[in-house]
């Protein structure tokens, strides 16, 4: 009986070396690889990759949408431009048109500027062109001189155009005939052009018709009949020509 104890000694010992054994006979690799594995599972590694995909996607979406809003304002550029050159075409062609009338005013301005109403050594007033002669004659020869240049001896219808013949009349100082006559019937004073007398500007005590004095001239200031043989200066009278307006 005092023997048993050692007999079951030796297989527990046995057994414990059997089991220490196998351990120590395990591969260390495959422990290693074990324990690595359990350590790369652990949570905080997962939660990282995970904020990393979220920043990658968004950093994409915020590229993305720069992207389309430099696209949109590119196109919104061209559209700009593409409807600005129509407007600039036409902002040119208003400035060559106003350019062009400038030009039309210029050059009317200009042809106003040559253009007499009036042929030289004439005067102008109120419509009518005046020649003032340098030369004496007959009232017959001035009233055909007068013809010859497209006028008729000067009709004085108004008050006004006898002023004009009176200061034009003390600057020369001269005789002058104007085309009042009443050689076709005595006493019956006409002018050139058939038309009764209506206003008269007679010297007083004229007309006296002394000696047979027909015809009629512009004396200092006022009128006076005289023979139509007598030589004088005259005054010739026609309508001014139009000029182009500005």
């Amino acid at each position: 009986m005092a023997g048993e104890p050692e007999l079951h000694q030796p297989k527990n010992q046995e057994e414990e070396v059997t089991v220490t054994d196998q351990v120590e006979n395990e591969p260390k690799g495959l422990i290693c690889s074990s324990r690595s594995l359990q350590g790369y599972l652990t949570p905080v590694p997962w939660l990282l990759l995970l904020l990393i995909s979220l920043g990658l996607f968004l950093l994409m979406l915020a590229t993305l949408i720069q992207v389309s809003r430099i696209r949109a304002y590119t196109q919104g550029q061209t559209q700009d431009q593409q409807v600005a050159v129509p407007q600039e075409q036409t902002h040119a062609g208003l400035e060559q048109i106003q350019q062009i009338q400038q030009q039309l005013t210029q050059f009317n301005a200009s042809l106003a500027g040559l253009c007499r109403p009036c042929p030289w050594d004439w005067e102008l007033f109120q419509g009518s062109c005046y020649l003032f002669s340098r030369t004496l004659g007959s009232w017959e020869t001035s009233a055909s001189s007068c013809k010859d240049l497209g006028a008729h001896l000067v009709i004085i219808n108004s008050v006004a155009e006898q002023r004009f013949m009176k200061y034009w009349n003390v600057r020369k100082n001269q005789r002058s005939w104007i085309g009042l006559t009443d050689h076709t019937h005595e006493g019956s004073w006409q002018w050139v052009d058939g038309s009764p007398l209506k206003f008269s500007f007679w010297k007083e005590g004229e007309p006296n018709n002394d000696g047979d004095e027909d015809c009629v001239e512009l004396f200092t200031d006022d009128w006076n009949d005289n023979k139509c043989t007598e030589q004088n200066f005259w005054v010739c009278e026609k309508p001014s020509a139009p000029c182009p307006r500005h």
